[in-house]
């Protein structure tokens, strides 16, 4: 393996490079910088979440960057303003010792005018995802009709989330002559169009095999009851006592519930969905960086371009409709050669997906039985005599208490302070799972009765569905199109995204059916919706978007009309 002293950096780069502890480069690394170093072609990587794209493309990028100009000469678009926010402060950091190199993030949920202040000085590289970044070209903020690079970072992303025409808008307005470097994880239709469409005789690295999950991550799955779901996630977390994971859920509605829970037990936990402000994003994810948070309950949406080291655990809650999405999930674990897990709670009608996941990632998922309450409590005391064992003592510090300690305790043995202080700790655990039923029966399971209290003494919730957590109202839309048609709810995330151009709407249940299926939106934008999909096509046939309640009265009223006639 190379070094990156060896790829040809300036001093000040390097600089940069070995004051972050960077020695040697990733595989895509290697390969990427000296294609971008060696000629001007147009690039399409594919690469996996978590293996260092960002420097692959931003280091030698930085470096041709002409600091006597103060135009922009790079633009890098990024699915979330998280990705984008974090693709900027790497290669700040990156560009440490350069002097006058200007880096501009540009991203909705943040003040619009600090970001036309910042592009107003000037900026040589903008980042920004397609929405805001299109609004500052139109603007006349964002110059980038001399640029010489375009980057399309996690490009699959991008357009599952329903920014094809602000991608085709931008993309439309730069110089026939750039340079367009496009990384992806997946090769869809969609990013194939791209391609085709914009790149001219693109080179192609593929890291690994496309698609594939991380050597270094392990595949397992539980089988239980789809009622007893959150349960198996409470034995998983208790199982696993330094757990420091995200858990993936399908809809905002089903986060928020399954993190209120969490909460409620006793757990670190918090959630992360598009209904909070970016203020609220930033806090939360603060607390997760710096694991206040143990576990981060997420839809994928919002998930997307989040960036933080040393995930230990990744948990399927569900799995994804799309299961190439499983590939993205799974490799929020397992970065920089550790190891990671990724664990699936899977009901007895999705175990078909399994072996579909398997041909995917190229690995076996093994499966494992759901942890008893006897291992939990084993593996809950363990893990208390070791957090003991290992204590750090400060002898100065408790040296003015220990007289009295030791008087205070002089009637105990040893082995009797020794039982005390396990039972002060651990008796919350042995009465929690003293009758805790096996989650593992296929038949009559017991639904976790016997689960009244949370693992440290924590109320539990009986409701196992919950309600909708949510102070809006929402109305349930029925649409003509399903998974015959190859429609999955990001595609209908996506078609409500392009046909109101409002990012805003909050999106609850999506069902899909064979030829049909249901969404669900806030019910402020019941018009919104209906207005905006009054005249569209999919695929040469007319959308049709109908209140779902409101069609089964119409349906009712038909019958009602045709009895009236027969009579």
């Amino acid at each position: 393996m190379s070094q990156f002293i060896e790829l040809g950096f300036s001093p000040d780069l390097l600089k940069g490079i070995q004051s972050l502890g960077f020695e040697n480069p990733t595989p895509v690394q290697e390969q990427v910088i000296p294609e971008i170093f060696g000629n001007k072609n147009d690039l399409i990587g594919l690469a996996q979440t978590g293996t260092g794209k960002t420097a692959a493309f931003g280091l030698p990028l930085i470096e041709q960057v002409d600091l006597n100009q103060n135009t922009t000469q790079v633009l890098i678009l990024a699915p979330t303003r998280e990705l984008c926010i974090q693709i900027a402060s790497d290669l700040e950091q990156y560009a440490h010792y350069f002097t006058g190199l200007k880096i501009v993030p540009v991203y909705g949920g943040a003040s619009i005018e600090s970001q036309l202040k910042a592009l107003k000085k000037g900026a040589q590289i903008v980042v920004g995802t397609p929405g805001r970044t299109l609004d500052m070209i139109k603007r006349k903020a964002a110059n980038i009709g001399n640029i010489n690079t375009v980057v399309l970072d996690e490009a699959d992303e991008m357009l599952n989330m329903g920014f094809r025409e602000e991608l085709d808008n931008i993309l439309q307005t730069t110089p026939a002559g750039k340079r367009t470097l496009l990384f992806s994880a997946t090769m869809s239709k969609e990013v194939a169009r791209i391609s085709k469409n914009y790149l001219k005789n693109p080179v192609k690295i593929t890291i690994g095999k496309q698609n594939s999950g991380a050597e270094n991550i392990r595949h397992i799955y539980y089988q239980v009851h789809a009622r007893d779901r959150y349960y198996a996630l409470k034995r998983v977390a208790d199982i696993n006592p330094d757990i420091y994971g995200l858990v993936f859920c399908r809809t905002r509605m089903e986060t928020k519930e399954v993190a209120d829970k969490l909460i409620k037990d006793g757990y670190n936990a918090d959630a992360l969905h598009g209904d909070l402000s970016q203020a609220q994003r930033d806090y939360v994810m603060n607390r997760f960086r710096n694991r206040t948070i143990q576990m981060l309950v997420a839809t994928d949406v919002a998930a997307r371009g989040l960036d933080v080291n040393d995930i230990s655990h990744v948990i399927n809650y569900n799995l994804p409709d799309e299961l190439d999405i499983y590939t993205h999930r799974s490799g929020r674990t397992g970065r920089a050669e550790k190891s990671g897990i990724s664990i699936s709670l899977v009901n007895y009608h999705e175990v078909r997906k399994i072996a579909q996941i398997e041909k995917i990632i190229g690995k076996k998922c093994e499966k494992h039985p759901v942890p008893s309450g006897e291992e939990i409590c084993q593996k809950q005391l363990f893990n208390l005599i070791d957090r003991m064992e290992n204590a750090t003592v400060d002898e100065e510090q408790i040296a003015p208490f220990m007289d009295t300690v030791n008087k205070k305790l002089e009637w105990l043995s040893k082995e009797e302070i020794i039982k005390h202080f396990v039972s002060l700790e651990f008796n919350r655990f042995l009465d929690y799972y003293k009758n805790a039923p096996d989650l593992n029966k296929k038949a009559n399971s017991s639904r976790a009765k016997a689960e009244k209290v949370g693992s440290s003494g924590r109320n539990e919730s009986r409701n196992v569905r919950g309600k909708k957590n949510s102070h809006e109202s929402f109305t349930r839309f029925f649409i003509n199109i399903g998974k015959k048609d190859g429609i999955a709810p990001k595609n209908i995330i996506g078609m409500i995204n392009d046909n109101t151009h409002d990012r805003d709407i909050n999106i609850g249940d999506i069902d899909i059916k064979d030829s049909f299926s249901f969404f669900e939106t806030g019910e402020s934008h019941t018009g919104k919706i209906l207005k905006a999909f009054k005249k569209e096509q999919f695929q040469g046939r007319q959308l049709q978007v109908e209140v779902a309640e409101e069609r089964k009265k119409g349906k009712k009223d038909k019958k009602e009309k045709r009895k009236k006639k027969r009579a």
